[in-house]
């Protein structure tokens, strides 16, 4: 099918009639004119084709979450005060103690959370599925049935995520590698020496498993200054040592903001070097230096971590208020700079999940809209994209495989 976005400002620029064909942008022209106002331009279209009014809208590629928890998610449900305590280990206690008290199924909350992030422009997904002792396998499962329902929608990839680390509860390895066996796409691993106390036996087991099933790395690193920068020097030997260039990401990195300038150009060199990209969540104590990673080719995504569940009151399942957040956060208020989160939060994140996708070249590159590229758009009301960072106005219109699949934040 044919389908024909009329009348949209790709990044902003001028007005574009944009043809979607075999799932990619098949053609980019000058909006078509209609002098006398009959409402019917001088282009005529194909008669099989799908026309969709842009109205002048903003032309994006859509959303890339790249790190989001679907399986803790209260997204649709009756608001809780939150009730947990500082630190990982407290909070993931917190989590255990009540999400089997939800008042709806893992797979039913998982579902919905991930249609609303759908709606409001995401349809690229790496969400974390909780394996432990406690909960088994049933959370994997939940996220695996998202993932189903929503397969015409999104593409979901599923890592499993060890929260309650791998050497703390006997048992946890074992279940980490029955969700690879059972399909899992990514292995997750976390704080390898503030949770777990053995980053040696830790990521020996994380990469160990990455070997095994042939899949690639995302590891939590909660942890501060020297210590989070000698887990990650870590993580960089086995990366180079395994030959898994490209296949490793470095989840949150708090502690990046607090390294001396010199440790932290070497470090975004060495990462660099060996392609290992980093996700975000856009934190308000410990944002990462965008403009350094940009400026070192280093590929980074965003995410919306938790959202509304038992770790915070946050989140509301929207891509662009998250990259309203990562401005913010990161104290931009060029155009240049909230633009730049923007293709962070698009292709930036696209290029975590699939190293061989295209990535940003600088902060000032704006791609994923030309022909060839692939039709994972999303349409935003604004006068400019900074304006729609700002405004986060409902009237949008998101295309996945060049179909429509949501229109004014509700599913079609």
């Amino acid at each position: 099918m044919t389908v024909i976005l009329r009348n949209v400002r790709p990044w902003g620029g001028e007005g574009a009639d944009v043809v979607l064909d075999g799932g990619s942008i098949a053609a980019v022209r000058p909006a078509a004119s209609d002098p006398a106002g009959s409402g019917t331009p001088d282009t005529a279209e194909p008669p099989a084709a799908v026309v969709v009014e842009g109205r002048g809208r903003i032309l994006l590629p859509s959303f890339s979450d790249v790190h989001v928890h679907l399986d803790s998610t209260r997204i649709g449900l009756p608001f809780r005060p939150h009730t947990g305590s500082p630190g990982v280990w407290n909070m993931m206690l917190n989590d255990r103690n009540n999400w089997r008290s939800a008042e709806a199924s893992i797979a039913d909350r998982t579902t919905t959370c991930l249609a609303a992030m759908i709606a409001r422009g995401t349809t690229r997904v790496r969400s974390y599925a909780q394996v432990d002792s406690d909960a088994g396998l049933e959370r994997f499962e939940g996220v695996l049935a998202a993932r189903e329902a929503h397969r015409n929608r999104a593409d979901v990839a599923v890592i499993a995520f060890p929260q309650a680390g791998l050497l703390r509860e006997p048992g946890s390895a074992e279940i980490l590698e029955e969700a690879l066996r059972l399909g899992a796409d990514v292995v997750g691993g976390i704080d390898p020496c503030a949770l777990d106390r053995d980053p040696v036996r830790h990521l020996d087991i994380v990469f160990g498993l990455a070997q095994k099933y042939s899949v690639p790395v995302d590891i939590h690193l909660h942890e501060p200054g020297q210590l989070g920068l000698f887990s990650a020097q870590l993580i960089l030997e086995r990366t180079k040592a395994l030959g898994m260039q490209g296949l490793v990401t470095i989840s949150h990195g708090y502690g990046l903001a607090e390294l001396p300038e010199n440790q932290l150009r070497e470090l975004l060199e060495d990462m660099a070097a060996l392609d290992v990209s980093m996700a975000t969540i856009a934190p308000a104590g410990a944002p990462l230096p965008l403009r350094q990673l940009a400026a070192a080719g280093v590929r980074v995504g965003l995410g919306q971590d938790g959202q509304r569940d038992y770790w915070s009151p946050y989140g509301n399942a929207d891509m662009l208020e998250r990259t309203w957040q990562l401005a913010f956060t990161s104290k931009f208020r060029s155009d240049e700079l909230v633009e730049h989160c923007v293709a962070v939060a698009t292709i930036g994140g696209a290029s975590v999940i699939d190293p061989q996708a295209q990535r940003l070249s600088s902060e000032a590159d704006r791609p994923g809209l030309t022909v060839g590229d692939p039709a994972e758009l999303v349409l935003v009301e604004g006068e400019t994209v900074t304006a729609a960072v700002m405004d986060r106005l409902p009237g949008r219109t998101v295309i996945h495989r060049g179909h429509v699949v949501a229109e004014g934040l509700e599913l079609v």
